[in-house]
């Protein structure tokens, strides 16, 4: 058991192991766990009660460092199942208590070991209220953590390393995170306790998603609808899409600023348009999406990031309780009437999901395949399918 930091923020603790620098030279010291060593990048705060291990495997977490507020993170250890992708790009975890030992029937691994095993530096026993208060009145700021046993810290060199930092703006991460290989999904479906993962045998429709970030539970879900998936490395051209003959291209979640992948991901998305393809976008792929309709994206002060969000349906007038994790939205201001906005937040009135009026291509900013407890979004994959039927049926006549 990992003991637990007392005066984790006093900044004359000796028994610190673990550092957080922001780049306004404030310090929150705690005890270090998983990786020793140095890590920069932008600090977000996630509100979830579940799922860490999804949330720290999402590749859309890629130059973040992650506050966690819920205070029991690593209580159910982690398991060899729930990944969002093979790799890891967090850059660092922040808990506010110590990890108990896992108890839960599929764990294998205690977190601090996993987090040890994917070089992800981390700290416990720090004051995550005053941060996430801080980033709320702030903005997210750039920030560098450090874990070292012998608890040894050249501030100076920490606070450097967070101020010399590009930041999240202008950085285009989808062609660090995205697929280095195109490759067909084994076809498993989401997870059941009875059953585990089931494989798919049944491809009625053939989806091409271009990874910007994907997340392994959107190619589960794509399964449970009959699709086969072929995933595409994120530039990708058109010509190439069109050649593998898909029903309907997916645009998945990522990384990074959506106008530094629009610089080659527009013209994409622009041309499959025109060649009447049916398309879905999720969180990164919902932006990329607005950009190429001509539409205008921004970074966010906060961003979303949580499993909590009610999401307004303007369409059939209810409400959606979401899973989400972004910290950049496309602006309503001068949005081409071409667009319609079909959802938006009830936290505030941001756009959450867009359609266009006169083809099968629309998206959303949320993530309909989190599921953590709520279903209500599944009913898009359904949309989607749907629309790949029309389009299917058109060509036939």
């Amino acid at each position: 058991m990992i003991k637990k930091a007392k005066k984790s923020n006093s900044k004359n603790s000796n028994i610190s192991t673990g550092i957080l620098v922001l780049e306004n030279k404030r310090v929150f010291r705690g005890i270090g766990i998983g990786f020793q060593g140095e890590a920069t990048g932008e600090v977000c705060f996630n509100t979830s009660l579940t799922g860490y291990q999804e949330i720290i495997s999402d590749p859309s977490y890629a130059g973040q460092i992650i506050n966690f507020t819920f205070p029991h993170i690593g209580n159910v250890g982690t398991n060899r199942e729930d990944f969002e992708s093979d790799k890891i790009w967090t850059k660092g975890v922040i808990f506010n208590s110590e990890i108990t030992s896992p108890s839960n029937y599929r764990s294998f691994q205690h977190l601090d070991a996993w987090l040890k095993k994917n070089k992800i530096v981390g700290i416990t026993g720090l004051d995550t209220r005053s941060l996430t208060n801080f980033i709320r009145d702030k903005g997210a700021p750039k920030g560098t953590i450090a874990y070292s046993k012998k608890s040894k810290f050249n501030i100076s060199k920490l606070i450097n390393a967070t101020n010399k930092w590009s930041g999240l703006k202008n950085l285009d991460l989808a062609e660090k995170v995205t697929t280095q290989k195109n490759y067909t999904w084994k076809g498993l479906k989401t997870w059941r306790k009875e059953y585990g993962y089931r494989k798919n045998n049944q491809n009625s429709f053939h989806v091409v998603a271009i990874d910007y970030g994907i997340k392994k539970n959107i190619l589960r879900y794509f399964s449970d609808f009959k699709c086969k998936v072929t995933v595409v490395s994120c530039k990708t051209s058109a010509e190439n899409i069109l050649d593998l003959k898909p029903n309907g291209v997916f645009l998945s979640n990522g990384p990074g600023d959506p106008a530094a992948t629009g610089k080659y991901a527009i013209q994409i998305i622009q041309s499959l348009i025109q060649n009447k393809m049916p398309l879905f976008g999720i969180c990164l792929g919902h932006q990329i999406l607005a950009l190429a309709l001509g539409g205008k994206t921004k970074k966010m002060k906060l961003g979303h990031r949580g499993a909590n969000h009610p999401v307004k349906n303007l369409i059939n007038d209810n409400v959606e309780i979401t899973s989400q994790n972004h910290g950049f939205e496309v602006v309503k201001e001068n949005l081409p009437k071409k667009i319609q906005i079909t959802h938006k937040s009830l936290f505030d009135n941001s756009i959450e999901g867009i359609k266009l009026r006169d083809k099968p291509v629309f998206s959303v900013q949320y993530h309909p395949e989190s599921n953590p407890g709520p279903q209500d979004s599944v009913y898009l994959f359904q949309e989607f399918i749907n629309n790949m039927k029309k389009n299917a049926k058109k060509k036939r006549s």
